[in-house]
């Protein structure tokens, strides 16, 4: 490595130390002086963003810590023996980083976003600096099966911009049906399954009797009063997962406490940051107006975390959770063992259920096929991921076969297409124009569903975080 690149490497991993609760607030706030906003009330709006996402977090981090062990106990009790070890995202982003690629990914992609945002191809102004990993990801990936730096740093490029491009996409929805006005959600383990959402919904709108079965949280408080409240909703959903689990009655009790709490809570720690975003996002929506009158469609772009507080979400990522262990169990030639990713279920399952506007039993028809998808594509890419542990010298889990993946973003189909295509594989280069095509059906199927032009699912001045 040069010195320039060791250098660059440097910088790069101090800041990333800071962590994503204090790198937000930071670059919100030279974001919102930038845009001309008084240093005092960038100062206040952006450490609200950052005490907002330091809730949320914590919130996360209860659903996740109580959900995790309860999966791993689910796993064990079905005797499942498989030789990849699902790390989940937080060691694989450890891993990431620690690319030689990496360092560079982070100043391409805001140089993008900016030329994107110049040339009005994308409304997102993508702050979440922290999730750039999941470009670089793509990148390093293919650096590691090409031994091409030049093509690694490409597929981060263009992952960047096909992400930009759907978050752009999904926008409207979000912040229709989620509540969270000028937001975007540019993240790769994400942002990838909303189209296939919508053409998942398109397929069961053909199905009858299966289409009209509508489970969403507005219908089940209507028709269950308090038991149908979120927080009722996830405390039930929590203490069976418990029973699943065969916890004892504390554990039980526990599970279900903690569940309803993150059901409760995560929602009202959304509002937090909301309070801090909205004054940038409408200062940096009045100064680009003022330049340019055509351009007050913005939307600042977050972490996903900020819309996984939603109830239909939290719902379907619990009812996913034993069906994932089942798949993982009676799937012929899946080698991936899911522990790490089974508690980040939300994440994926987030634009399914916002494609479906809250459908939770359709969100969950959707995510099986994508959760089988998945697990195959975690198999297949365990070598790459494991070569990049060792680059990086990982303490691999103890007693493991030395094969690590990652369920969840090891097995993110748009990433691996990517990675086939830049490896020369004839199918995923015949799929480019079908799956082009593909896309550019159900992006004109939806336009009215997507766009809201027309739209009466959710009453008007409701939003599916309540």
């Amino acid at each position: 490595m040069s010195n320039i690149s060791q250098s660059l490497y440097d910088v790069v991993q101090y800041i990333l130390g800071f962590g994503p609760t204090v790198m937000l607030p930071l670059v919100l706030f030279i974001l919102a002086l930038i845009f001309k906003i008084k240093p005092a009330k960038a100062l206040r709006a952006s450490l609200t963003v950052g005490i907002g996402f330091v809730g949320i977090y914590a919130i996360f981090d209860i659903l996740t810590n109580n959900v995790g062990p309860a999966a791993q106990a689910m796993v064990e009790q079905t005797g499942i023996n498989l030789p990849v070890v699902d790390l989940g995202w937080p060691p694989l982003s450890a891993i990431t980083w620690g690319s030689p690629i990496a360092p560079f990914v982070i100043p391409m992609t805001m140089l993008i976003n900016i030329v994107m945002l110049a040339i009005n191809q994308t409304k997102t102004v993508d702050v979440d600096m922290w999730n750039y990993w999941h470009f670089a990801l793509a990148g390093t990936l293919v650096y590691y099966s090409t031994g091409s730096f030049w093509l690694g740093i490409l597929a981060s490029a263009l992952i960047a911009i096909i992400v930009l491009k759907v978050a752009d996409w999904a926008a409207p929805m979000g912040e229709e049906y989620f509540g969270l006005e000028g937001m975007s959600f540019p993240t790769v383990s994400a942002i990838t399954f909303f189209p296939i959402g919508l053409i998942g919904n398109k397929i069961i709108d053909m199905i009858p009797g299966i289409r009209k079965i509508d489970i969403n949280p507005v219908s089940i408080q209507k028709r269950f009063g308090i038991f149908g409240e979120p927080m009722m909703v996830g405390t039930i959903l929590g203490l069976l997962l418990g029973v699943a689990a065969r916890y004892d009655l504390k554990g039980i009790l526990t599970m279900g406490i903690s569940i309803g709490a993150v059901m409760f809570i995560l929602p009202r720690m959304v509002r937090i940051l909301m309070e801090g975003l909205l004054p940038i996002s409408e200062a940096i929506k009045k100064f680009l107006n003022n330049r340019y009158p055509d351009r007050d469609d913005l939307y600042i772009g977050l972490d996903i975390a900020v819309a996984v507080g939603n109830p239909a979400i939290i719902s379907t990522a619990l009812l996913l959770t034993p069906i994932a262990v089942i798949l993982a169990f009676v799937l012929p030639g899946n080698t991936v063992l899911p522990l790490g990713d089974l508690a980040n279920l939300a994440v994926m399952a987030s634009m399914v259920v916002l494609s479906t506007k809250g459908n939770v039993f359709r969100a969950v028809l959707i995510a099986i096929p994508i959760m089988i998808g998945d697990l195959y594509i975690a198999s297949a890419i365990a070598p790459f991921i494991t070569g990049m542990a060792k680059d990086v010298n990982f303490s691999f889990p103890e007693g493991s076969s030395g094969m690590v993946s990652s369920f969840l973003d090891g097995g993110n189909p748009l990433r691996f297409w990517l990675l086939q295509i830049f490896n020369g594989n004839i199918i995923a280069l015949l799929l480019i124009p079908v799956i082009g095509a593909l896309i550019f059906w159900i992006y004109k199927v939806t336009f009215k569903q997507t766009h809201l032009v027309e739209d009466s699912s959710v009453p008007e001045g409701k939003s599916l975080n309540g």
